[in-house]
This record gives C-alpha cells, sequence and structure tokens, in this order.
C-alpha cells in the first residue's frame, strides 16, 4: 500500500537549495511508493495554517525549511488532538534541532531517513502559549538570530550567526531578571538567558550530549551573569566553551517549569525568530508531544 504524506516546501530557506533538488526528493520517495503532496509557503504563518488543517488521510507531514519553517510546522500540528507524525529535511542556514538529532542535512539523505528512519516523541515548549522547538532566548548572541538579513545568511551561511554574535559582544547589556523554578529563584543581572531542548543554539553556542535529552520532559536553563570588566568577560567566554558550569557566572540548570520575571520588556528569539516578550513569561514543557522521525543510527 502507497503512504501518503504532506510536504510543507518553504523556497527560500537557506540558499534556494530546495529548487535544485525537490525533483529529486520526490523521485525518492516515488521509489520507495510513497504518495507525496506538496504545498508551498509563501510568507510567515503559512506552513503553521496548512499544517493544522492537514487532512487525516495524510500519514507524515514532511516540513522542508530551515528552524523557523520548522516551528510553523510544529506549532500548526500542536493545534491537532493528535498530531501527525512528522518528517524533517533541513534546508536553512543553521538546522538546530538536526544537529541535535542526526538528521542529515543532505536533503536527499534527509528524505531517505524519512523512509528508513524511526519515531521518536520529542518535548515541545511553551512560551506563554507560544510553541517553541527548541530554545527561547534573550541578551547576547540571541539577536544574530533574527538581525542577520536573509541575503547574509545566505552569503555566509552558518558564519553569519557567528560573526554577528561576535560583534554583538561590545554591546552587549545587562537584564535585570528573576527566574522562579524547582522551587528556586534565581535574581540578578544577566547578559544571556536561554530555556533550550537542544545541543546546539544558533549555531554558536553548543551543550554536551550528555546534559541534554529531547525526551525528558524537562530544559536546560542556561544563564550568564553580567561581567563587570573584560576579565570577566573573558572568563564566561572561557567557561561557555569548555561547558564549565561550576563558577559563579554561567549557570546550567534542569526544569521542566519556569516563571521569568523583569522590570522592562525586552525581545527573545523562539527558534531564531524574534518575539517581543512582556514583563512576565511562563515557559512549560510539553513532554513528548511530537512523533518525529529520526536516524536509526545517529552518527
Amino acid at each position: 500500500m502507497s503512504k501518503n504524506i504532506l510536504m510543507i516546501v518553504n523556497p527560500v530557506s537557506g540558499r534556494g537549495i530546495l529548487k535544485q533538488r525537490l525533483w529529486k526528493i520526490l523521485e525518492t520517495f516515488s521509489a520507495a511508493n510513497i504518495t507525496t503532496n506538496v504545498i508551498f509557503t509563501g510568507k510567515r504563518g503559512d506552513a503553521t495554517e496548512i499544517a493544522k488543517t492537514c487532512p487525516d488521510d495524510i500519514e507524515t507531514v514532511v516540513c522542508a525549511g530551515g528552524d523557523g519553517t520548522l516551528n510553523e510546522v510544529i506549532s500548526g500540528l500542536m493545534e491537532n488532538p493528535t498530531p501527525h507524525k512528522l518528517g524533517y529535511i533541513p534546508v536553512g542556514t543553521t538546522n538546530d534541532l538536526a544537529t541535535s538529532l542526526g538528521i542529515p542535512k543532505n536533503p536527499i539523505e534527509a528524505a531517505k531517513n524519512i523512509i528508513e528512519g524511526h519515531t521518536e516523541k520529542i518535548d515541545i515548549g511553551s512560551f506563554s502559549g507560544r510553541y517553541f522547538n527548541y530554545v527561547a532566548s534573550f541578551g547576547a548572541f540571541t539577536e544574530a538570530s533574527y538581525n542577520t538579513t536573509q541575503e547574509a545568511k545566505n552569503i555566509l551561511g552558518h558564519f553569519a550567526y557567528v560573526l554577528e554574535g561576535v560583534m554583538s559582544l561590545a554591546n552587549i547589556r545587562p537584564y535585570k531578571v528573576k527566574f522562579t523554578f524547582n522551587d528556586t529563584v534565581l535574581e540578578d543581572e544577566f547578559i544571556f538567558g536561554a530555556i533550550s531542548n537542544t545541543t546546539s543554539m544558533g549555531g554558536v553556542l553548543k551543550l554536551k550530549d550528555t546534559l541534554v535529552a529531547l525526551n525528558d520532559g524537562e530544559f536546560e536553563l542556561l544563564v550568564v551573569k553580567t561581567p563587570t570588566n573584560v576579565i570577566q568577560l573573558q572568563k564566561i567566554l572561557g567557561e561557555i566553551m569548555t561547558q564549565n558550569f561550576s563558577g559563579d557566572l554561567v549557570k546550567l540548570f534542569h526544569t521542566s517549569h519556569i516563571i521569568v520575571e523583569s522590570e522592562e520588556e525586552f525581545d527573545w528569539t523562539l527558534d531564531g525568530e524574534c518575539h517581543h516578550g512582556t514583563k512576565k513569561e511562563e515557559i512549560k514543557n510539553i513532554s513528548k508531544a511530537i512523533k518525529l522521525i529520526v536516524p536509526s543510527c545517529k552518527s
């Protein structure tokens, strides 16, 4: 029996690579006796609406795009009582979730993974009611995710994020924030904060595999306190690079529910997209909410 899938395609993700590979992807599915229905997105929000209204006879929804497109697709699937199984063909600039899960970056290999891989349930985040797949963050490096132009991303790729992140260090600013979680209150001035479910954030910050599980019902809360001098700033960068979270400046916690309160409103990024926050946000982990096709053996 032929399987029936719906592929939601963002044609401008990454370097427009889908325009070159789409026919080969469809051939790959066809050879596996899979009937593929393709819908292209035209503007922000399209992928969410398409996924939300996906017919019941579709076995698997396939997202072909970057982290932002994947966020939209999962947001749409989460509106359904029983979300469809999800396949992912990552063709964006950074593809953090694909990196964490070992999903191939080559579109043809990613299509083969959808055919040959197995399904795992992964956690999804709720940011005051808005869904995110792998990270909600603010502060240093965060602006690099959404201030880098699409043209720069297409030309520089991953290094555009790194370049913008390093340049922003000269202009980092403190945020007075209170985190409440696990019967703990953490209040201080921070230059960076991230509630994540990934080993890779923006291609700039990475966590060891041993620290992260994408289906354990918990987030990793990473916070960086405001340095008072250049020496402390250098120490912070060193601790992040070496994954040393035992000092006073960089801390890592595990939790499923966080209240974030601040004296002012500021911007966050949710899966690499800008989101204007309020003075109080509630972040919850929705455990094993989405069934995602991953490689049978991660390399």
